[in-house]
């Protein structure tokens, strides 16, 4: 039988969701890897090898200064190999530690410092490549502009508790202005339980209400469940929309804002995790990602390159988590050292990498799954 009609996923279908996911995957993978590859050289590191994709060679070449740039055939991710390194997780190798001092070029001679800026450079490659994607939009496009006033408060819920009626414009939540309905849902969507100060313009009058989100569960439209809370308004889905063009001043300060807003939500899930009040099965692996990247890509480029940027913001803080094998790790040891004024045994230093490897792969293993599972229900109606 043909594994496709197996899987009830026809070639077309696949190709809706693979290609997308790997052009937003090279994208994300290269400017991630870019950024460890310049500050290296910055710091006169010889980089040796310049690497999108893993296992076997398909094609490559080499350039002026003897890094061998290639492209291998698993095009899921992609690394860059600097002198020293016993592997492209930036391991040293016993001999090469030895002669570091004598080798100018060798990466673990470095300063503390310059091996932290390389390894830090990879994931602020990400936060900037986010932030030019949402500052050219906003430049280009326009920011959408939503009036946040409330056409319908729904029964029962927060916001009808609190006392908010039909009409109400919403104009600050905790102090932080509200210029759009989205900004409504962003400064609400991870303070579910918790009590905010809303101020409201009612007829011309300000009124500040204390008000606690709802905490709700919505479908992530792939079997998954998303936690987020809500005030319970809706506003006129038949209202103006206005796109705002920005100068580039207020595109990069509405950018650097989009892409903070990604990374406080995520630090909120992990939070709220840790304690127990969330649930790990809102991790999705590289299903949801492509579901995500392929959906977009079929409502147009503005969608796509949104999802690019969103998912850019993601790895590179992924990255900066303090997990041995990942660069946040690597900066830990680094931290490590310059206090201390001497790098962490080797052995030490080997077990730590085990472990973040560990840490990697059961990370990956649970998105996974959560994905697998997110199939079958949708696939069999469990």
């Amino acid at each position: 039988m043909d594994i496709l009609n197996f899987l009830h996923l026809p070639l077309g279908t696949l190709i809706y969701y693979a290609v997308p996911f790997l052009v937003a995957l090279t994208v994300i993978v290269f400017i991630h890897e870019l950024g460890h590859f310049l500050v290296a050289r910055w710091c006169g590191v010889d980089v040796e090898c310049f690497s999108m994709g893993f296992g076997r060679e398909i094609f490559g070449w080499h350039d002026s200064k003897g890094t061998r740039w290639k492209v291998g055939w698993i095009p899921l991710g992609g690394y860059v190999k600097f002198r020293g390194d016993a592997n492209s997780a930036s391991i040293p190798s016993a001999e090469a530690l030895a002669r570091a001092a004598g080798d100018p070029g060798n990466f673990h001679g470095k300063p503390v410092w310059q091996r932290a800026a390389v390894v830090a450079a990879g994931p602020i490659a990400n936060f900037l490549l986010a932030i030019t994607i949402f500052a050219t939009l906003f430049m280009a496009v326009g920011a959408p502009i939503i009036e946040p006033r409330v056409d319908e408060v729904l029964p029962g819920s927060a916001a009808e508790r609190a006392g908010i009626r039909a009409g109400d414009l919403i104009v600050s939540i905790d102090g932080k202005a509200i210029d759009d309905f989205a900004q409504l849902q962003q400064a609400v969507v991870t303070r579910a339980g918790e009590e905010l100060t809303v101020v409201i313009n009612r007829n011309g009058e300000r009124l500040s209400l204390p008000i606690v989100p709802d905490l709700r569960e919505e479908s992530d439209n792939f079997g998954g469940k998303m936690r987020i809370g809500l005030l319970g308004v809706r506003n006129n889905p038949d209202g103006p929309v206005r796109f705002e063009p920005m100068s580039p001043l207020k595109a990069l300060e509405r950018a650097v804002e989009r892409t903070w807003f990604i990374v406080d939500t995520t630090f909120s899930y992990i939070g709220k995790l840790a304690m127990g009040r969330e649930s790990a099965d809102q991790l999705g692996g590289p299903i949801s990602i492509a579901k995500a990247a392929g959906d977009a890509a079929s409502l147009g480029v503005f969608q796509f390159v949104t999802v690019v940027a969103f998912l850019s913001v993601s790895i590179g803080l992924l990255n900066l988590f303090p997990i041995p094998m990942l660069d946040g790790g690597h900066l830990v040891y680094y931290a490590i050292e310059a206090v201390r004024g001497r790098p962490l045994g080797e052995n030490a230093q080997e077990w730590g990498f085990r472990i973040g490897f560990s840490l990697v792969i059961m990370l990956m293993l649970v998105g996974t799954w959560n994905d697998v599972i997110r199939v079958a229900t949708v696939w069999f109606g469990g």
